[in-house]
C-alpha cells in the first residue's frame, strides 16, 4: 500500500519519497535524511504510528514536522490519543489521492504541532472570532450516496439500476477492469454491487485488487450471484463482503439491505469531519493557552515599568499613590500567574528541573492569611495559624511552586467556608518532612471526593474552571511533596495535609 501511496504522491508532483516498513525502520530514516512532511500509517508491526508520533514530537530535531496519520480507526478516544500527541491531520480510510494532496499540502502550510502538554508552540489562528479557522473542516456539500452496479449482462444493470436510479446516484460497469477504474478514482462510489461470474476478471478478482488498494481497500461491497454453494459465500466474505446476494433477487429486500448499508456508510464518511473538528478544536486550546503562556508577559512587564517609572519620578498624591501600588500588585500577580502557567507546563511534560531551597513557610502562611482575610473581608472569616514550639520549621522546595499552591488551597478554603467560621492552619515537622494541617468547614460534597484533584474538576462553583486543586497537586508533587484530602463527616470538615521535604533533614552540600 505504501508504494501505491508514493505512486500517487509523485502524480501530485511530490518527489523524493522515502518509504519505510514499520515505525522504528521510519524513526531510523528520519534522523539520517531531511524529511519535509510524514505520512504514516496508524496499524505498523514494530512501533505502530502513534508510538512513532509520540517518539517525533519529544525528538527536538524532528518534533517540528507535520506528521499526517492514515486510519481506518473509528474509536474516537484513539483519535482524540493521536490529537493529544501533537499529530497535524488525520486521514481516514478510505481516501482518494486528491483528500491525500489536500491533506499533505494543509499540513506542511501549518506552523507545526506539539503534544498537547507543549502547546507553547503552536500558531495563533488569524481568524477574527467565531469564524471558522483556515483548515478547519467544512461541511460537506450534501448529494445523493452513489451504487456501482457490476454485471456483464445488461438486462441485469438495467433491473438493479432502476431499483435505485430515484434514490440514489447509480453508475453502471460491464466488466471488472471498468469497476476497478471507477473505484481507484478520484470520485469512487460509497457502495458496489458486484456480480461474481463475469468473463476476463471475475467479482473474487475485483475484490481481491480492490483490498489491495489503499483508497479502495475498505469501500463497502455486496456480492449478488447465482451462486449459492457455501465455499463461494465463505470466498466472498472472506473478501471482505458486507453482505451475499443470491439470484435471482428479491427488489425489496435489496433494497432494505443497501439502505440499511448506505445509512452505515454516512455514519462513517462523517467521522472524518468529527475527526477534523476534534483536531481543530485541539489547535483553539493551543492558541488560548499560548495567548495565556507567552503573548500576555510583553504587555505586563511593559506595565508593571509605565507604573514603577511613574511611582518613582512623579509627584503624587498619596490616594495616586495607593492606586499606583494597586496597579503594580494587580500587574505583579498576573505576572506571577502567567510564570506559574510555565511551570505547570514543564511538569506536565516531565521537563522540570527542580531546584530545591529552603522555605520559610510560615513567613509565607501570615502573608498568605493577611492578603487573604482582606479579600474575605465580607465572610468575617477566622483564620488562623498554628506553629510548632520551638521555631517554624523550613520546608525544602520552590518558594514560587509552594506559594501558589499554598494561595490556592487557602483561597478554596476561605471560598468553601460559610460566614463566621473557621479556617485552621497547623504546621508541624515530622520524620523528615515539614507538614501543613489545613481544616475548613464544610465536609467536601460526596459527588466530587474522588475527583477532588483532578483536571477540571469542579462542583458547585459559580465559574470555577477545577485546576486550583489540580495545580496545587501537581505543584507538590514536583517539590517531591504530597497532599492529601481526608473528609470529616461528622465533624462537617475537610482536611487538606500537605507535605515537603525538611530543609533541616537535608544533608549539607
Amino acid at each position: 500500500m505504501r508504494k501505491i501511496n508514493a505512486a500517487q504522491l509523485r502524480t501530485l508532483g511530490a518527489h523524493n519519497i522515502l518509504l519505510a516498513n514499520n515505525g522504528a525502520d521510519a524513526l531510523r530514516i528520519l534522523t539520517r535524511q531531511p524529511v519535509n512532511v510524514i505520512l504514516s500509517d496508524w496499524n505498523m508491526p514494530v512501533m505502530d504510528g502513534l508510538e512513532l508520533l509520540q517518539t517525533v514530537r519529544a525528538h527536538p530535531r524532528l518534533a517540528h514536522l507535520p506528521f499526517i496519520m492514515i486510519t481506518a480507526e473509528s474509536d474516537r478516544a484513539q483519535i482524540l490519543q493521536a490529537a493529544e500527541a501533537g499529530v497535524s491531520d488525520i486521514l481516514l480510510k478510505p481516501y482518494t489521492s486528491q483528500e491525500m494532496g489536500q491533506r499533505v499540502e494543509r499540513a506542511m502550510q501549518r506552523q507545526p504541532r506539539e503534544p498537547v502538554a507543549n502547546r507553547s508552540t503552536a500558531a495563533a489562528s488569524a481568524e477574527a472570532p467565531g469564524a471558522p479557522a483556515e483548515g478547519a473542516a467544512q461541511p460537506r456539500e450534501k448529494q445523493r450516496p452513489t451504487l456501482l452496479v457490476v454485471d456483464d449482462v445488461a438486462d441485469n444493470l438495467m433491473l438493479i439500476s432502476g431499483l435505485f436510479k430515484d434514490e440514489f446516484r447509480v453508475r453502471i460497469a460491464h466488466n471488472g477492469q471498468k469497476a476497478l477504474d471507477i473505484c481507484t478514482s478520484d470520485d469512487p462510489p460509497d457502495l458496489l454491487l458486484l456480480d461474481i461470474m463475469m468473463p476476463d476478471m471475475d467479482g473474487f478478482q475485483v475484490a481481491e485488487q480492490l483490498r489491495g488498494h489503499p483508497t479502495a481497500c475498505n469501500l463497502p461491497l455486496i456480492f449478488i450471484t447465482a451462486m449459492t454453494d457455501a465455499e463461494s459465500r465463505q470466498k466472498g466474505l472472506e473478501l471482505g463482503a458486507v453482505d451475499f446476494v443470491t439470484k435471482p433477487i428479491d427488489p425489496a429486500l435489496l433494497q432494505l439491505r443497501v439502505r440499511n448499508l448506505l445509512r452505515y456508510v454516512a455514519l462513517h464518511k462523517n467521522l472524518q469531519t468529527d475527526y477534523d473538528n476534534m483536531l481543530e478544536l485541539s489547535r483553539l486550546r493551543e492558541d488560548v493557552e499560548r495567548i495565556t503562556r507567552h503573548d500576555l508577559k510583553g504587555p505586563l512587564a511593559g506595565i508593571i515599568g509605565l507604573v514603577q517609572n511613574l511611582a518613582n519620578e512623579c509627584k503624587l498624591k498619596p490616594q495616586q499613590a495607593e492606586m499606583l501600588h494597586l496597579v503594580e500588585e494587580s500587574s505583579l500577580q498576573l505576572m506571577q500567574m502567567v510564570n506559574l502557567s510555565n511551570e505547570l507546563y514543564k511538569i506536565e511534560t516531565g521537563r522540570f528541573q527542580l531546584d530545591a531551597k529552603p522555605i520559610d513557610l510560615a513567613l509565607m502562611l501570615r502573608r498568605l492569611l493577611g492578603t487573604t482575610g482582606a479579600a474575605f473581608a465580607e465572610k468575617e472569616l477566622q483564620l488562623d495559624l498554628q506553629l510548632p514550639k520551638g521555631g517554624a520549621p523550613q520546608g525544602l522546595g520552590d518558594a514560587m511552586l509552594c506559594y501558589s499552591l499554598l494561595q490556592n488551597l487557602l483561597k478554596n478554603a476561605c471560598e468553601a467556608a460559610p460566614p463566621q467560621s473557621q479556617v485552621n492552619l497547623r504546621l508541624s515537622q515530622e520524620d523528615g518532612r515539614v507538614q501543613l494541617c489545613m481544616e475548613n468547614q464544610p465536609a467536601v460534597p460526596l459527588e466530587i471526593r474522588e475527583r477532588f484533584f483532578d483536571k477540571f474538576a469542579t462542583y458547585g462553583k459559580q465559574g470555577g474552571t477545577g485546576l486550583g486543586t489540580y495545580s496545587a497537586k501537581l505543584l507538590s508533587e514536583a517539590q517531591h511533596g504530597q497532599l492529601e484530602l481526608q473528609v470529616d463527616d461528622d465533624a462537617d470538615l475537610t482536611r487538606l495535609l500537605f507535605s515537603l521535604p525538611s530543609a533541616a533533614a537535608q544533608p549539607p552540600a
